[in-house]
C-alpha cells in the first residue's frame, strides 16, 4: 500500500514536474514570443523614429534652401534696382559733359542772363541724375594716381608730380558702389 501510494505520489510528482516543465516551456515560449514581439515592436518603433528623423532633416534642409533662395533673389532684385538705370545714366553722361563745357564757355562771354539760364537747366539735369543714384568720382589734380579709380590717358614729364594726377580730362561717375565711367586723367612722369 505504501508502495502504491509512493508510486502514485511519485507518479504524481513526476506528472506535476512534467506539467510544470511544460508550463515553464509554454511560459518561456510565451515570454520568448512576447519578447520577440517587443523586439519587433521596438525595431518598428526605431524604424519609424529613424524615418521621422530623416523626414525632419529633409524638411529642415528644404526650408533652409528655400530661405537661402529667398535671400538670394531679394539681393539680386535690390542689385537690379540699383543698376537698372545704368544704361540710361551712361547715355546721359555725354550730355552732362556738354553742359559742363557750355557753362565754362558761357562764363567767358560774361552774359549773366544766359549763364544763369543754362546753369538752372544744368543744375536741374544734374540733380535729377543724382537723385537716380549717380555720383561723381572725386579725383583732383595733385592726388596720387590709383588705377582702380581713374584711367590714365597719357603721361607728361613732371618731376615734382611723379605718379600724381596733373589734369582731369573727363569726369568719372559711379552708380552706387560701381564705377560706370572712370575719370580720364593725365599723370606726371
Amino acid at each position: 500500500m505504501f508502495k502504491n501510494i509512493f508510486k502514485n505520489t511519485s507518479k504524481m510528482t513526476t506528472e506535476n514536474t512534467e506539467m510544470e516543465q511544460e508550463l515553464d516551456d509554454v511560459t518561456l515560449e510565451t515570454n520568448a514570443n512576447g519578447e520577440q514581439l517587443i523586439i519587433e515592436e521596438l525595431s518598428i518603433e526605431e524604424q519609424l523614429t529613424q524615418d521621422l528623423a530623416k523626414e525632419r532633416d529633409k524638411h529642415l534642409r528644404l526650408f533652409a534652401e528655400f530661405e537661402n533662395y529667398k535671400k538670394r533673389t531679394a539681393k539680386e532684385r535690390i542689385d537690379l534696382f540699383k543698376t537698372a538705370n545704368q544704361e540710361v545714366l551712361q547715355a546721359m553722361l555725354p550730355v552732362l559733359d556738354d553742359f559742363d563745357r557750355a557753362v565754362i564757355e558761357i562764363k567767358k562771354s560774361e552774359d549773366d542772363v544766359l549763364l544763369k539760364g543754362v546753369e538752372l537747366i544744368y543744375d536741374k539735369l544734374k540733380n535729377t541724375l543724382v537723385s537716380k543714384g549717380l555720383e561723381e568720382v572725386e579725383v583732383r589734380p595733385g592726388d596720387v594716381f590709383n588705377a582702380d579709380y581713374a584711367e590714365a590717358i597719357t603721361q607728361i614729364p613732371a618731376p615734382d608730380s611723379k605718379g600724381k594726377i596733373v589734369d582731369v580730362l573727363e569726369k568719372g561717375y559711379k552708380l552706387g558702389d560701381k564705377i560706370i565711367r572712370f575719370p580720364k586723367v593725365v599723370i606726371g612722369q
